[in-house]
């Protein structure tokens, strides 16, 4: 039986592999890619949202939560390289303008992103795009705060004393306030 299965074995031969490919001729002509404008035009103004978004700090910092949250992580990794497009340098498929990255977001790509179009708000694409833009270093380090640094001069209403009833309303007169 033994013999029978090597002498059928030998009879078989296995399918030639090139591991390299045989290299291009020298006349053929690379792929012309696209630039995602239409006529292959260049970008026009970018949104004026932009600027809202993309240098305040307090935007950024919830597109990063966003970004864990909506499981980013797990195509583009913490940093932005994961096995998902990278998204630590200044390489971009579909565009690295904040508007573009908001339109990725949105509308998803082919091959494995996902369209988030009503499962975020426009807002929340923002900010996401915000944090997105600061993992490839395309945004300042340091980025506006989305508040002030000086003091308020508002005492917080939770800690203000209960102020007495006036005299001319004497508690209950008028029922409980709505």
């Amino acid at each position: 039986m033994m013999i029978l299965g090597l002498a059928l074995l030998s009879g078989c031969d296995r399918e030639a592999r090139e591991v390299r490919g045989k290299p291009l001729p020298e006349t053929a002509v690379a792929a012309q890619t696209s630039t995602l404008f239409p006529g292959g035009g260049s970008a026009g103004p970018e949104d004026p949202r932009a600027e809202m978004y993309a240098e305040n700090a307090y935007h950024i910092s919830e597109g990063g939560r966003l970004y864990r949250q909506m499981n980013c992580v797990g195509c583009h990794a913490n940093g932005g390289g994961g096995m998902g497009p990278a998204l630590m340098d200044d390489q971009w498929r579909y565009g690295g303008r904040m508007d573009q990255i908001v339109a990725s977001i949105d509308q998803g790509r082919p091959n494995g992103m996902p369209s988030w179009r009503g499962k975020l708000t426009p807002t929340q694409m923002w900010q996401l795009a915000a944090y997105v833009r600061t993992l490839s270093a395309n945004v300042p380090k340091d980025a506006a705060p989305s508040r002030n640094d000086t003091m308020s001069n508002i005492y917080p209403r939770t800690l203000a004393e209960p102020e007495p009833p006036s005299a001319s309303d004497p508690a209950g007169a008028k029922g409980p306030a709505r």
